[in-house]
């Protein structure tokens, strides 16, 4: 299985304003992805029309086909230009990655990016090229499994200045400071929070600007089999014990239902930890080739509400999921450790999860999985569901 590019980003807003001036877009397409991040001029509804604008427009114009230099052009044409500074202005950092982990990078008055190749930090030729009258630094990297690309605005170079710090963090200190969250994290998603958290310490939660760091890592694609529910009919339990036996990827069980259907048709011992069992979270379960084993319903909506939370790229919604419970562990594998999740449905109803509010026949379990399905594929997890 080829590398998967994990890719995550986390903003904190100007103080006092409703809108971030930065915006990030980024898609997977057939042939790797594609990355864009933007900081308009200025602050506020403005820049994040200029912020949206310039990244909408990157993103849709790379998909289809067309040249850096088209693109670019047709930015530079197209923003609308600001009545008081007579500007129309937005910077831009975009990133092309191949299938092959072939790394193209244009920018234009964004901070330089950082890279960390084999806990390094790596310096990079640019070349300079004048497009639409605008200097772009243009670079090209070959990437390998754990390589670590960081591009943050300028709101993070200048937190804590004339505050904290005199002279704002400087690039040099923030280039230090994320190769060191690089050597210890694993996910983008703990890299961004915890840089971001700091940012908005140094600015004593009342940032001067608009502050975003985007994290793009390689890495070797760790895959989590998820099952979730028995079977609708008993004679498909040998089958549903058949994958989990000759599975070798990482493997979770929500549900006590499907636990014990485990335990039967493998012929092992499933051990209760009450130790674990918290006021909201349910206890969890061991057994011999499991990685994680959880209650169902009540573990995944509390889970599925962080991982929510963690879409979400506001820094308000950086979350703690560190304690030792169900719903803490499905969190952290769900996002920092799995690359690509398989879920296999039991279609069996549990009358417990029907809700009489609803109209006949709506399964609480089934949709809180295909909300969790929509969020993992929001986070770039690779996604594929069976049925049981």
């Amino acid at each position: 299985m080829d590398n998967f590019i994990d890719i995550n980003y986390k903003s904190i807003n100007k103080y006092t304003e409703e809108l971030c001036g930065d915006k990030v877009e980024y898609i997977y397409d057939d042939e790797g992805c594609i990355i864009v991040m933007s900081d308009g001029l200025g602050s506020g509804v403005k820049a994040n029309i200029l912020a949206t604008m310039t990244t909408k427009i990157a993103v849709t114009m790379l998909k289809n086909g067309a040249s850096i230099d088209d693109t670019i052009e047709t930015i530079i044409n197209t923003l609308p230009e600001c009545k008081v500074r007579k500007l129309a202005y937005s910077t831009f950092t975009i990133i092309r990655i191949d299938n092959n982990n072939n790394a193209y990078i244009a920018e234009y008055d964004n901070p330089p990016y950082f890279y960390y190749s084999h806990k390094r930090i790596m310096s990079v030729d640019k070349n300079e090229r004048i497009i639409g009258q605008k200097k772009i630094y243009e670079s090209y990297l070959k990437l390998e499994e754990g390589d670590t690309i960081c591009v943050v605005s300028d709101g993070a170079i200048h937190a804590g200045i004339g505050q904290m710090l005199n002279l704002g963090w400087c690039w040099d200190d923030v280039n230090e400071y994320l190769k060191d969250l690089n050597e210890v994290n694993r996910s983008p998603q703990l890299i961004n929070g915890n840089f971001i958290g700091v940012c908005s310490n140094l600015y004593n939660n009342k940032p001067g600007d608009d502050t975003t760091i985007m994290t793009i890592k390689v890495r070797r694609p760790e895959v989590i089999d998820l099952f979730i529910g028995p079977p609708a009919d008993k004679s498909l339990d040998i089958k549903l014990a058949e994958i989990m036996k000759t599975s070798n990827n990482m493997k979770i069980i929500c549900g006590g239902t499907t636990a014990l259907i485990a335990e039967r048709e493998l012929g092992r011992t499933l051990e209760v930890d009450m130790d674990t069992m918290r006021d909201d979270v349910p206890p969890m379960a061991f057994m011999e080739g499991f990685d994680l084993i959880t209650e169902g319903v009540l573990t995944l909506g509390k889970t599925l509400e962080n991982i929510k939370k963690l879409n979400n790229s506001s820094y308000e919604h950086v979350i703690k999921y560190d304690d030792y419970d169900g719903c803490s562990l499905l969190t952290q594998m769900l996002m920092d450790i799995g690359t690509h999740i398989n879920i296999y449905i039991g279609r069996a109803v549990n009358p417990a999860h029907q809700n009489p509010n609803f109209p006949m026949g709506y399964n609480i379990k089934q949709n809180i999985i295909d909300t969790l399905t929509e969020e993992l594929k929001k986070a770039g997890k690779h996604v594929q569901i069976w049925y049981l």
